[in-house]
């Protein structure tokens, strides 16, 4: 496990970003962190709010990716906030303690409806827009997102085993 890269994507999401109208502080803050904690950052992106165009990102970024996606933005009760919805319609499976875990850092943090994921070999963590309740939210599951990683990349390939189970393989409680 430890030759395994530590790779990492960031996916702001926010029309303002895409409009112009706004700087991607929250994009270059977790750039910063992930920088920090050992990552590198191999792609950045940003889409407009929405489900579908949430969606349709991560669907590219996790796609053949081994490794952590981080979105900003859109985990909030707003009207366009639906980055949960486009995530949750992406990953094969929910990681439920690392979303508890992020919405635990502050007081607003309950507020958060971000959700966390693999999808694929990609690990996705939701994080709030602003440039420090996104950094305090991952900094909340640092500690464990590259031994999660390197599980997901280590188990890319099924046991020699997995779904050819044989007569020999499963014991007989019928005696």
């Amino acid at each position: 496990m430890a030759g395994v890269e530590l790779a990492a994507k960031i996916l702001t999401v926010s029309d303002g970003v895409v409009a112009g109208t706004r700087d991607d502080a929250s994009g270059d803050a977790l750039e910063h962190r992930l920088a920090a904690a050992g990552f590198r950052v191999v792609e950045r992106a940003v889409t407009a709010d929405g489900a579908d165009a949430v969606e349709t990102a991560l669907r590219r970024l996790c796609g053949g990716f081994h490794g952590l996606v981080v979105t900003t933005g859109g985990t909030g009760f707003g009207p366009r906030d639906q980055t949960p919805e486009g995530t949750r319609r992406v990953i094969d499976r929910e990681a439920p303690g690392l979303a508890e875990a992020m919405r635990l850092v502050n007081p607003l943090g309950r507020l958060s409806r971000a959700i966390a994921g693999t999808c694929g070999t990609a690990l996705v963590l939701n994080t709030p827009g602003s440039a420090r309740g996104c950094v305090e939210t991952l900094e909340a599951v640092l500690d464990v997102v590259p031994h999660a990683v390197r599980l997901l990349v280590d188990n890319a390939d099924p046991h020699p085993h997995h779904g050819h189970v044989s007569d020999a393989d499963v014991a007989s409680t019928h005696e």
